[in-house]
C-alpha cells in the first residue's frame, strides 16, 4: 500500500486531513487561515493534475444553490449504459443500471463487471514509459476504445491496477478527459459510460475533476486500501465497511456542493460539463484533452508534465523510507511545500510593527518578495521614469485606501475585532464588521475611542443586520462571495457561539451558524439593484460595495454590478482567509486577484463603467509591492487581513475553526482572550509601513499620485524565469487596451442614485415631521403602485439617525397604502411606524424589519377568498430582527427565511418557509410548501393542519403537541391578527378551535438551551453558564 501511496503522489497530510477524517465522520474536513503555498505551476515539488483546475462557482446571476439546506433538490443518482438516440425513444434507452451515489465500493464495482446483459470492458491505463510517451500511449488508448464503442461495448472501465516499476499510470483525470473529448469528437459519447478504476483520486475536488471531466463513476480503490491499513494500525476506531460507507458519503456529498456552487442540482447534469477553469497547462493540452476549458495563461505541456510524473514513478520505487512523507500542504513544514508566510515572515513583520522598526519591515518584505508563489512574483517593473519621493502623495494621504478584511465578530474575539477598528479609524481608513453584527455600544465615540466598524457587511445569513446597524456605516458591503470559499455560505461552529455572539447575531448561544450560499434576494443583477437600493434608502450617506470573487467572467458580472448602482467594486483573490472553510475548498475554488482585477478593470473600460465605480482588491496583500502591482492592474483601494492578524500575534496555527487560538485572536474562550496581546499602534504601524513602502515604489515609477497610477499596465512586464513557471504567459492580464478613452481608466463619481424622486423623501419625511419633533401621531393613506419600492425605509431611517432607534411610541406613525406595493415594502423598518397595505405586496415584504408593523389585507371589495390567494410575494422579512407581520393571505416562497426576532402570522407559504430561522415566533394558519424549517435553529412556529407535518424538514426540529401555555399563546396571537385584518379565516379557526389542529415546530438546540437556561437561571450570568454546560460536556 505504501509503495502505491508514493507512486500516486500521496502526502501523509491527505492521507490523515482528508482519507482519514472523511472515513472517521462522514464528512469533509474544516480548515482555516486560507492558502498561501504556490499555484500547481509555480511548486517546485510534484502537483497532481487535479491541481491545475480550479472549481467553477456562479455569483450574482444564476447563484448557487442550497445544497444542504435544500438537499431536496438535488440528486446523485447516476446511470451506466448506452443513453440511445433521444430523439428516437425506445424501450432499449432505459436499459441502463442505476447508481445511487457516484464513488462505489470495491464490491459494487464487481457487481458492474459481472453485468451479463450489458458489454463491460476494462481498459489498462497503464504504460511502459521506458518505449512509449505519455501522449502516444493515451492516444493509443483512445484508439482503442472507440474500436470497442463502435462494437457496441456500453461501460467502459479505465484500471491503473498493476502499476510497478516499468509501468506508469496515465493519470486518471487526464485518461478520462482525454477519451471523454475523444468520443464526443466521433460522436460516440452517449453510447458508452466511462468507470474509472484508480489508486490516485484520494480528494473531494479529484472526484469532483474526474465527474466534470466525464467519468460516470469513481472506484478509489487504494483509498479503500489505506482505510483498512489505518484501522489495522488503528488510526480508525470503527469498521471497514462503515468507514467505506462514511468516506462515500461524505465524497459524495463534497461533490454534490461543489455541482451546487454553479447552481447544478444533479450529478447527470454535471457529468461531462467541464465546470473548472485551468491554470498552469498550455492551449495545445487543454485543445486536445480538456477542450473548452478556460486557460489564459499557458503553461506546461504534456512533456513537462510527463517528467515530473516519471520521475515521481522513480523515486516512489527506490525509496526506502517506510512512511508517506509530510509536504507541507496547509500548515507549514520545514524543507517542505513553500508557504508565502512562514516562521521567519512572522517573526520580522511582528518584530517591525511591535518596535516600529522599517529596517525590520523592509527585511520581512523582502522575505515575502523573493518567494515564487502567485502570478505576480512573475512581474517585474519599469523603472525608467523615476522621481524623487518628495514629490508622491503622502503616507497619511494612501492610508485612506485601505481597509480590513471582513473578519466577523464571532471569527475572531472582542479585543481583536476592536483593535483592527480603533486602529483603522484613528488614521481615516476602514475597518470591515464581516457578517457577524457588531455590539451596539460600539457606535458611539466614547472618550475619544471609536470603535465603530466604518465598513458595515450584509452577507446571506444577515446576521446582526438591523436599521440601527446599517444607519452606522460608512460603506455597506454586500458579501455575494468570499475568497477562500466562493459559492459556499459562511459557518460558525457551535461552540464558538458565546452569548455575546448569539446577542449580536440574533440568534441562539450553542448552535452553529451557517449563511446560505446565495443571498435569497439576489438571483439576478436585477434583484442586486434592489438590495443596494434598499440599503442606500437605510444609509443614504453610506457607499455601497459589492465583494465578487475573482473568476473568468467577473468582468460581465462587474459590468452588471456597476449599472445595479454599486459604488465599489471589491475583487477579492482565491487565497484569502477564513475562519472556517471546508479544507478542499480552500485551494481549489477561485483564482488569483491578479486574473480577476486585470479583467474587471478592462470591461468596466469597454463598457464606459470604469469612472462611476472604485475598485478594490484584497487576497495576501503583504507588501508595498503587493500594492502598486494591484494599483497598476486597476485596483484604487486595498484590503488586508492576514497580515494585520499576524500583527496582532497569530503565528498561523490554522485552529480558528477549533475555537483554540492561543493568542486569544480567533478565539472567544475567555480565557484564551486573556493572552490577546494585540495593539492599537502595531496595526498602525504596518498600515504606515505599507504605504510609505508604495510611496518608494511610486517615486520609482515616476508618480506623484495614486490616481494616475491606476491601471497603467504599461509600467508592468512579465519576467523571465527557469522551469516550468516560465512557460506561463501573463499577456491576458498586463494588455493595454489600445482603444479606450484614456480619460476614463479610473474612478471619477459616483452615479446618483436619484433618492429624492423617492415617495419617502417627497412625501412621508415632511408628512411625518411633527409626528417626531413633537410627539404627535399621525395617520397617512396615500395609493401606491409597484414602482413604490422600498416604502418607509428612507423614513425610518432618517427618524433613526436625527432621534434614536426608540424615538416612536408604538403605532405614532399610521400609514394605510392602497394598491399593489413595490418590492421591500417595509424593509428594514423601524419601531413604531406601522404600516397597512390594502391591496398585496410584491417580494421582500419587511425585510430587515427592524420593530415596525406590517399589515396587509385585501380590499372589502374583493370577491376572492384570501386563504387562496397570494398576499405577498417571495422572501418576506428575510432577515427581521424585531416587530410585527399580519398577512391576511398567501406568502410566496421562503417566508421568514433567517427571521431572528419578528412575530408573523399567514394563512399559508410556499416552500422554503422559516429556512434557517433563529428566533421569533411564526403562525401558520394554512397550508405551508415543502422544505419547511430546513435549517431553523431558533424561535417558535405554529401551524394549522396536521396534514403539513409531511413538509417540515426535520433535521434540526422535532414536531411537537402544543401544551396549555401554548396554546394560551397562539390564541392570543390570532386574536391580535383579527384585530389588525378582521380575517375570516382566524376567525373560523378561533371559533372552532382546537389544538389537536394545529403543533409545533420546536427547534431541538434551542429547546435544549431554553431548559438549561431555566436550570441556570440563578447562576450569576445564566446565559454563560448555559452555553458552558450544554458545549463542554
Amino acid at each position: 500500500v505504501l509503495k502505491l501511496q508514493k507512486a500516486f503522489g500521496w502526502s501523509y497530510d491527505e492521507l490523515k486531513m482528508s482519507v482519514a477524517a472523511m472515513a472517521q465522520n462522514g464528512k469533509e474536513a474544516i480548515a482555516a487561515m486560507g492558502v498561501d503555498t504556490p499555484l500547481a505551476i509555480l511548486s517546485k515539488t510534484y502537483q497532481p493534475l487535479y491541481n491545475y483546475f480550479k472549481q467553477l462557482f456562479a455569483q450574482v446571476t444564476n447563484p448557487p444553490l442550497d445544497a444542504i439546506r435544500e438537499e431536496i433538490v438535488t440528486s446523485t443518482r447516476i446511470y451506466l449504459g448506452s443513453e440511445g438516440n433521444l430523439l428516437k425513444p425506445d424501450e432499449n434507452n432505459a436499459k441502463r443500471v442505476k447508481i445511487a451515489l457516484p464513488v462505489i465500493s470495491n464490491e459494487e464495482l464487481f457487481e458492474v463487471k459481472a453485468l451479463n446483459k450489458f458489454q463491460v470492458k476494462e481498459f489498462s491505463i497503464l504504460y511502459d514509459y521506458s518505449k512509449k510517451t505519455l501522449e502516444k500511449a493515451l492516444d493509443e488508448l483512445c484508439v482503442k476504445i472507440e474500436d470497442e464503442v463502435k462494437k457496441g461495448v456500453s461501460i467502459i472501465i479505465l484500471s491503473d491496477k498493476g502499476v510497478d516499476e516499468k509501468n506508469a499510470y496515465i493519470p486518471a483525470l487526464l485518461a478520462v478527459s482525454g477519451v471523454h473529448n475523444h468520443l464526443v469528437r466521433k460522436n460516440l459519447r452517449t453510447h458508452t459510460s466511462l468507470i474509472i478504476e484508480s489508486g490516485e483520486p484520494r480528494e473531494i475536488h479529484h472526484f469532483a475533476c474526474l465527474l466534470g471531466y466525464g467519468a460516470t463513476v469513481i472506484n478509489p480503490y487504494l483509498v479503500y486500501e489505506s482505510i483498512q491499513k489505518l484501522i489495522a494500525n488503528k488510526d480508525l476506531n470503527l469498521s471497514y465497511e462503515k468507514a467505506v460507507e462514511n468516506f462515500i458519503k461524505a465524497s459524495s456529498s463534497g461533490i454534490v456542493k461543489i455541482a451546487s456552487k454553479m447552481g447544478v442540482s444533479t450529478l447527470q447534469s454535471y457529468n461531462g460539463s467541464a465546470l473548472f477553469e485551468c491554470l498552469g497547462l498550455s492551449s495545445k493540452v487543454i485543445d486536445k484533452y480538456f477542450t473548452s476549458t478556460t486557460s489564459r495563461i499557458e503553461g506546461m505541456d504534456l512533456e513537462d508534465f510527463e517528467k515530473e510524473l516519471i520521475a515521481l514513478h522513480k523515486h516512489a520505487f527506490n525509496d526506502t523510507h517506510k512512511a508517506l512523507d509530510s509536504k507541507g500542504i496547509h500548515g507549514f513544514r520545514s524543507a517542505k511545500e513553500e508557504h508565502l508566510i512562514d516562521p521567519l515572515v512572522i517573526f520580522n513583520l511582528q518584530q517591525a510593527c511591535r518596535n516600529k522598526d522599517y529596517k525590520s519591515f523592509k527585511k520581512y518584505s523582502a522575505l515575502v518578495d523573493e518567494k515564487q508563489v502567485n502570478l505576480r512574483s512573475l512581474m517585474e517593473f519599469d523603472f525608467s521614469e523615476a522621481i524623487s519621493i518628495d514629490k508622491v502623495e503622502s503616507v497619511e494621504s494612501i492610508v485612506k485606501r485601505f481597509r480590513t478584511g471582513a473578519m466577523s465578530y464571532g471569527s475572531i474575539s472582542k479585543e481583536a475585532h476592536e483593535c483592527l477598528a480603533q486602529a483603522m479609524n484613528k488614521i481615516g481608513a476602514k475597518s470591515n464588521s464581516g457578517e457577524g453584527g457588531e455590539d451596539e455600544e460600539r457606535y458611539e465615540i466614547k472618550e475619544g475611542v471609536d470603535k465603530n466598524s466604518a465598513i458595515k457587511q450584509v452577507a446571506s445569513g444577515r446576521f446582526g443586520v438591523d436599521l440601527n446597524y446599517l444607519s452606522h456605516a460608512k460603506e455597506i458591503q454586500i458579501k455575494v462571495a468570499q475568497g477562500a470559499k466562493p459559492g459556499e455560505g459562511g459557518q460558525l461552529m457551535g461552540f464558538k457561539v458565546y452569548p455575546w455572539i448569539a446577542k449580536a447575531r440574533h440568534s441562539t448561544a450553542g448552535v452553529t451558524l451557517i449563511s446560505p450560499p446565495p443571498h435569497h434576494d439576489i438571483y439576478s443583477i436585477e434583484d442586486l439593484a434592489q438590495l443596494i437600493y434598499d440599503l442606500k434608502n437605510a444609509n443614504k450617506d453610506a457607499k455601497i460595495s459589492v465583494k465578487l470573487v475573482s473568476e473568468n467572467g467577473i468582468g460581465t458580472v462587474a459590468a452588471g454590478v456597476a449599472k445595479a448602482g454599486a459604488n465599489l467594486i471589491l475583487v477579492s483573490g482565491y487565497d484569502g482567509g477564513t475562519g472556517a472553510s471546508p479544507r478542499t475548498s480552500i485551494p481549489h475554488a477561485g483564482i488569483p486577484w491578479e486574473l480577476g482585477l486585470a479583467e474587471t478593470h478592462q470591461t468596466l473600460i469597454l463598457n464606459k463603467l470604469r469612472d462611476r465605480v472604485r475598485l478594490e482588491t484584497d487576497g495576501k496583500l503583504m507588501n508595498g509591492r503587493d500594492l502598486a502591482i494591484a494599483a497598476l492592474l486597476g485596483a484604487e483601494e486595498f484590503g488586508f487581513a492576514t497580515a494585520p492578524l499576524i500583527v496582532l500575534g497569530c503565528t498561523m496555527m490554522r485552529v480558528c475553526h477549533l475555537n483554540t487560538c492561543p493568542f486569544g485572536i480567533a478565539t472567544q474562550d475567555t480565557e484564551l482572550r486573556d493572552r490577546f496581546k494585540g495593539k492599537v499602534d502595531d496595526v498602525i504601524n504596518f498600515m504606515y509601513f505599507i504605504a510609505q513602502e508604495l510611496r518608494e515604489y511610486m517615486a520609482r515609477l515616476g508618480f506623484e499620485r495614486l490616481d494616475d497610477m491606476i491601471g497603467r499596465v504599461d509600467k508592468l512586464r512579465q519576467k523571465s524565469v527557469q522551469g516550468k513557471a516560465g512557460k506561463l504567459n501573463l499577456d491576458k492580464i498586463l494588455k493595454s487596451l489600445p482603444t479606450y478613452n484614456r480619460t476614463a481608466v479610473h474612478f471619477k463619481d459616483y452615479k446618483d442614485n436619484k433618492l429624492e424622486k423617492t415617495i419617502d423623501y417627497r412625501i412621508l419625511l415632511p408628512l411625518c415631521k411633527n409626528a417626531v419633533e413633537k410627539k404627535e401621531p399621525i395617520k397617512l393613506s396615500l395609493e401606491v403602485g409597484n414602482q413604490s419600492r422600498t416604502f418607509a425605509t428612507m423614513l425610518s431611517s432618517e427618524i433613526l439617525k436625527t432621534y434614536g432607534k426608540d424615538a416612536l411610541d408604538e403605532d405614532s406613525i399610521h400609514i394605510k397604502a392602497i394598491g399593489n406595493a413595490g418590492n421591500s415594502f417595509g424593509a428594514f423598518l423601524l419601531k413604531g411606524i406601522k404600516l397597512e397595505i390594502i391591496g398585496d405586496s410584491n417580494d421582500y415584504l419587511g425585510k430587515g424589519l427592524s420593530g415596525g408593523k406590517i399589515i396587509a389585507k385585501i380590499s372589502n371589495e374583493a370577491t376572492f377568498s384570501p386563504e387562496e390567494n397570494i398576499i405577498a410575494g417571495n422572501a418576506c422579512l428575510y432577515g427581521a430582527t424585531e416587530g410585527e407581520v399580519y398577512l391576511d393571505g398567501i406568502a410566496g416562497e421562503r417566508f421568514c427565511v433567517r427571521n431572528s426576532g419578528a412575530l408573523a402570522v399567514v394563512l399559508g407559504t410556499g416552500v422554503h418557509g422559516c429556512e434557517y430561522m433563529t428566533g421569533g415566533l411564526v403562525v401558520v394558519l394554512g397550508d405551508v410548501g415543502a422544505n419547511f424549517a430546513a435549517g431553523m435553529s431558533g424561535g417558535v412556529v405554529y401551524i394549522f393542519g396536521r396534514h403539513n407535518e409531511a413538509h417540515v424538514n426535520t433535521e434540526l426540529v422535532d414536531i411537537k403537541d402544543l401544551n396549555a401555555k401554548d396554546e394560551k399563546e397562539l390564541k392570543a396571537v390570532i386574536e391580535k391578527h383579527i384585530a389588525y385584518t378582521d380575517s375570516k379565516k382566524a376567525k373560523d379557526i378561533l371559533e372552532k378551535f382546537d389544538k389537536k389542529d394545529f403543533f409545533k415546530v420546536m427547534p431541538r438546540d434551542y429547546e435544549k438551551m431554553l431548559k438549561m437556561l431555566d436550570l441556570c437561571k440563578n447562576e450569576k450570568d445564566p446565559n454563560l453558564a448555559a452555553f458552558l454546560k450544554i458545549t463542554q460536556k
